[in-house]
């Protein structure tokens, strides 16, 4: 009730309750609306899931059949397979238990290591190492175990499973990868990808990725400083906006991967917030550091007031790897040599009796540090061929010149030339300690003369019989790319990789590619 144009107490009090009551109903509904933003986003499955499980199916076939492989050997081998043998008898039917046992938890452990990711898939060395990491932590937990419960592992069966095991998984893996390797090369198995940074930074990225078609990126677009104003520094890709622009570029573009270069505006707090973006994406966020050619194992990341730091060892061009090297280099030379040495006779007395001149050729070359040294071949060019090259290159000699149709070269040097056996007699300079195995081919002094302060960095290492250029393509790269394989070996050699290079040699040898 109101007297006058006065409400009384009672409706004024029933008005407030009722604003109160309606405002404290939308701060509810805004608190919800605020706590729903904030539910952690659900990343969708991008476009490369499909074909990423098919890699992880055959994946988990190949370990698999490794695993039962390796593990049935190992018990063929380690019981008498005509002893009638009782489930729990423990001479051998405990152990059909223990395989089965075994088999299911290395390929658990496998996959727990991350092995099976499809990022790592064909990657190569960190495959491998995680298969590794993954089989020796189960076979360490097992020794363990066995200890704890005091029972006595027959170490005859261990020595013959886990050896064969992580051979075989190394095998597959490498028939795998040679799979995906096809099929990328072909178009396959690609992760769309959206690279973003500076204009240079970006175009060197996508040629690298180009070359490297068997790491599965496929750009699909680009995104610069200036956005789609300026013109795209790589042929038919797009530019799909700013850098500031990359989370919603890669969510219109339906990508896998955004892949960021070096870029001013790519500062952390940038990465931070399109990694949050990206999230709901289901995008990967790839850094690229601006480093080049350069292995991971001299690459130490540590986190630096929540920023990792990558620390980059310096080379090593001498110490104890050296030693150990020269030890392999003498050993292997040796043993190559006794299982060549007859048949380096029978060429060498087919060098004399084809064309006129020694069968042997002798040539200065530049070695370690720029010292000369006299490399041994075999003759593939007719006795005056020294004299005749300067006719044969026309005065136009390169730093790696090398002609292809070198009318010099005797029929029988072709073939000699065409499998490398020409290049036997070198193991007397390896042997001598002028060469290693592996390492840059040696060079004339005209060549080495035109070395610039990059190429000069090819002496700081022993030549080599074979080398990283002559596995990766030899006389079908460009001067470049050789060049630049040579200078990535200097940098990062290792025991382990010059083992590799040998058997990719030994392969050459039977199906050579672009000698001549």
């Amino acid at each position: 009730m109101t007297i006058g144009n006065h409400p009384n107490a009672a409706d004024v009090d029933r008005e407030a309750a009722e604003l109160a009551t309606d405002l404290t109903s939308e701060l509810d509904r805004a608190a919800a609306r605020h706590v729903a933003s904030m539910t952690a986003p659900a990343p969708r499955r991008g476009p490369a899931a499909p074909w990423q499980e098919v890699l992880n199916r055959r994946a988990l076939f190949v370990d698999l059949a490794a695993v039962v492989a390796a593990v049935a050997l190992g018990y063929v081998l380690r019981f008498d397979r005509q002893v009638e043998v009782d489930l729990f008898e423990p001479r051998g039917g405990q152990y059909v238990l223990i395989s089965v046992a075994l088999a299911e938890a290395w390929v658990i452990a496998i996959g727990l290591a991350g092995a099976r990711s499809p990022r790592i898939l064909g990657s190569g060395r960190e495959e491998y190492v995680r298969l590794a990491r993954g089989t020796l932590a189960l076979f360490g937990l097992a020794a363990i175990v066995c200890y704890l419960v005091k029972f006595d592992l027959a170490r005859s069966y261990v020595a013959v499973t886990l050896p064969v095991g992580l051979l075989l998984l190394a095998v597959g893996r490498r028939v795998l990868a040679a799979r995906l390797h096809a099929d990328r090369a072909h178009g396959r198995f690609q992760r769309r990808t959206l690279v973003v940074g500076a204009r240079d930074a970006v175009l060197d990225l996508c040629r690298r990725v180009e070359r490297a078609h068997e790491a599965g990126f496929q750009v699909v677009g680009v995104c610069l400083p200036g956005g789609p104003s300026v013109p795209s520094p790589v042929a038919g890709v797009p530019v799909l906006g700013r850098v500031e622009d990359a989370a919603e570029a890669a969510r219109a573009a339906d990508v896998d991967v955004v892949a960021v270069t070096a870029s001013d505006s790519a500062t952390p707090m940038t990465l931070k917030r399109l990694a949050w973006d990206l999230e709901a994406t289901g995008a990967e966020l790839v850094v690229v550091p601006a480093l080049a050619d350069v292995a991971s194992p001299r690459l130490l990341i540590t986190p630096v007031d929540g920023v990792p730091v990558v620390q980059v060892s310096p080379p090593g061009y001498t110490g104890l790897q050296h030693a150990v090297k020269r030890v392999f280099d003498v050993v292997v030379a040796a043993l190559i040599g006794l299982v060549v040495a007859v048949p380096m006779l029978v060429l060498a007395l087919c060098v004399r009796l084809t064309s006129p001149g020694p069968a042997l050729f002798r040539q200065q070359r530049i070695g370690l540090n720029g010292r000369p040294f006299t490399l041994y071949k075999l003759r593939s060019m007719r006795q005056d061929a020294e004299a005749a090259l300067a006719e044969v290159l026309d005065g136009d000699v390169g730093v790696f010149y090398k002609p292809k149709d070198d009318p010099r070269v005797t029929p029988l040097g072709r073939l000699l030339r065409k499998y490398s056996l020409d290049e036997f007699p070198q193991l007397l300079n390896v042997l001598r300690g002028d060469m290693s195995l592996v390492g840059p081919r040696p060079q004339v002094a005209l060549e080495v003369a035109q070395y610039d302060d990059a190429l000069r960095r090819r002496l700081f290492v022993k030549p080599g019989l074979t080398g990283l250029w002559q596995v990766s393509g030899r006389n079908d790269l460009s001067i470049d790319q050789g060049a630049r394989l040579d200078l990535y070996y200097v940098e990062n050699w290792s025991l382990l990789g010059d083992i590799g290079i040998m058997l990719r040699t030994a392969r050459e040898v039977f199906a050579p590619s672009g000698a001549y």
